[in-house]
Protein backbone atom coordinates (compact mmCIF):
# COMPACT_ATOMS: atom_id res chain seq x y z
CA UNK A 1 0.00 0.00 0.00
CA UNK A 2 1.19 3.53 -0.71
CA UNK A 3 2.08 5.94 2.09
CA UNK A 4 -0.90 6.62 4.30
CA UNK A 5 -2.16 9.64 6.20
CA UNK A 6 -4.68 9.99 9.01
CA UNK A 7 -8.07 10.54 7.41
CA UNK A 8 -10.45 10.55 10.40
CA UNK A 9 -11.01 9.47 14.01
CA UNK A 10 -13.67 7.06 15.26
CA UNK A 11 -15.85 7.55 18.31
CA UNK A 12 -16.40 3.81 18.72
CA UNK A 13 -15.78 0.36 17.29
CA UNK A 14 -19.17 0.25 15.56
CA UNK A 15 -18.26 3.22 13.34
CA UNK A 16 -14.92 1.60 12.54
CA UNK A 17 -16.48 -1.75 11.66
CA UNK A 18 -19.20 -0.27 9.46
CA UNK A 19 -16.83 1.98 7.52
CA UNK A 20 -14.37 -0.90 7.19
CA UNK A 21 -17.04 -3.05 5.53
CA UNK A 22 -18.05 -0.27 3.14
CA UNK A 23 -14.47 0.55 2.12
CA UNK A 24 -13.61 -3.13 1.67
CA UNK A 25 -16.63 -3.66 -0.58
CA UNK A 26 -15.52 -0.69 -2.73
CA UNK A 27 -11.90 -1.82 -2.92
CA UNK A 28 -10.54 1.25 -1.11
CA UNK A 29 -7.28 0.53 0.76
CA UNK A 30 -7.13 1.56 4.44
CA UNK A 31 -5.76 0.74 7.88
CA UNK A 32 -7.75 1.05 11.09
CA UNK A 33 -5.70 1.74 14.21
CA UNK A 34 -7.30 1.17 17.58
CA UNK A 35 -6.09 3.36 20.46
CA UNK A 36 -6.57 0.47 22.91
CA UNK A 37 -3.70 0.22 25.35
CA UNK A 38 -3.64 -2.92 27.46
CA UNK A 39 -1.55 -1.15 30.13
CA UNK A 40 -4.56 1.06 30.87
CA UNK A 41 -7.15 -1.61 29.98
CA UNK A 42 -8.65 0.65 27.30
CA UNK A 43 -9.34 3.48 29.76
CA UNK A 44 -7.75 6.18 27.58
CA UNK A 45 -9.44 4.77 24.48
CA UNK A 46 -12.98 5.18 25.85
CA UNK A 47 -12.23 8.61 27.30
CA UNK A 48 -11.08 10.21 24.07
CA UNK A 49 -11.79 8.37 20.85
CA UNK A 50 -11.72 4.76 19.77
CA UNK A 51 -9.13 4.94 16.98
CA UNK A 52 -8.33 6.29 13.55
CA UNK A 53 -8.45 5.41 9.88
CA UNK A 54 -5.35 5.83 7.73
CA UNK A 55 -5.38 5.58 3.94
CA UNK A 56 -3.53 6.84 0.88
CA UNK A 57 -4.15 10.57 0.47
CA UNK A 58 -5.77 10.09 -2.95
CA UNK A 59 -8.78 8.43 -1.25
CA UNK A 60 -9.27 11.08 1.46
CA UNK A 61 -12.21 12.96 -0.06
CA UNK A 62 -14.05 9.77 -1.03
CA UNK A 63 -13.60 8.23 2.45
CA UNK A 64 -14.79 11.39 4.21
CA UNK A 65 -17.83 11.57 1.92
CA UNK A 66 -18.71 7.93 2.66
CA UNK A 67 -18.24 8.47 6.42
CA UNK A 68 -20.39 11.62 6.38
CA UNK A 69 -23.15 9.83 4.47
CA UNK A 70 -23.19 6.85 6.82
CA UNK A 71 -23.28 9.22 9.81
CA UNK A 72 -26.32 11.19 8.60
CA UNK A 73 -29.31 10.91 10.98
CA UNK A 74 -31.58 9.52 8.26
CA UNK A 75 -29.13 6.64 7.72
CA UNK A 76 -29.10 5.68 11.41
CA UNK A 77 -31.07 2.78 12.84
CA UNK A 78 -33.33 3.66 15.75
CA UNK A 79 -32.22 2.01 19.01
CA UNK A 80 -34.43 -0.76 20.30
Amino acid sequence: MADTIKILSFNNEIEATLLSEILTSRGIPFIIRSYHDSAYDGLWQTGSCWGQLDAPEQFKEEIIKIFDEMSMPENQIDPI
